[in-house]
């Protein structure tokens, strides 16, 4: 199996055993990325060297406990301070925000490596990922068929193991319905659970973030990174 077709958990029992380093999950990643993604346009945003330096401070580290060391995919609509955010549309394609959103600041503190910015339908509002101003995703089990929206891009990435997670917004099944078309897992948390802060808005009051992972269990394990502390 290659390092990129790994789940979260196959990867951090591999990093903690040292059977390979964060760099080279991520020059995998990245690998599969540049080997897939002129199919696919599954990425608007590629943060390559961004990426790398993360892994190596990941690695010089040595701490690979949770997330640590993961490669993620982040949906284009949320905020990344020095990194563009276009929300998949042309009024935004040289946007680079001051802040990052929280659940996107979550992920990095807990040392996951992101891989930069996959397409969405414009501004979310669409369930085929055709609505992009940056062309549509593609789905990777059959490039004839739509990978389902507006989460296209995440879920694509995650089916095509682009990357070993990504992350998404469902108002009205953005998450659930691409993760169906592409074979992963997509989870709509309970709306309020992870924080909407930093991530343009669709409909502010239904809008929720939540993982599109190659497991479950997976699942479980970003959401309890990304959620809101409960005391």
């Amino acid at each position: 199996m290659n390092l990129n077709e790994l789940t979260i958990r196959q990867a951090r029992e591999g990093l903690s055993e040292k059977k390979f380093t964060s760099v080279e999950l991520t020059k995998a990643c990245l690998d599969q990325i540049k080997k897939t993604d002129k199919d696919l346009n599954a990425f608007i945003t590629i943060t390559d060297d961004l990426a790398l330096t993360k892994a190596k401070e990941i690695d010089k580290a040595g701490k690979f406990k949770g997330l640590a060391g993961v490669p993620v995919a982040i949906k284009d609509m949320f905020c990344t301070a020095g990194v563009k955010t276009t929300a998949a549309s042309q009024i935004l394609a040289d946007y680079v925000p001051p802040y990052t959103a929280t659940s996107a600041v979550k992920l990095d503190e807990a040392g996951t490596i992101m891989l930069g910015k996959v397409n969405c339908d414009e501004f979310a509002m669409g369930t085929s990922g055709e609505n992009s101003s940056f062309g549509p995703a593609k789905n990777p089990v059959d490039h004839d068929y739509v990978p389902g929206g507006s989460s296209s891009g995440p879920a694509a990435a995650v089916a095509a193991d682009q990357c070993l997670f990504s992350i998404g917004t469902d108002t009205g099944g953005s998450i659930r319905q691409p993760a169906s078309f592409c074979g992963c897992v997509g989870l709509k948390p309970t709306y309020g659970r992870v924080s909407r802060y930093g991530v343009v808005a669709f409909a502010s009051s239904l809008d929720t973030i939540g993982p599109l992972t190659k497991t479950v269990a997976d699942a479980a394990e970003v959401l309890n990174v990304i959620a809101i502390a409960i005391s």
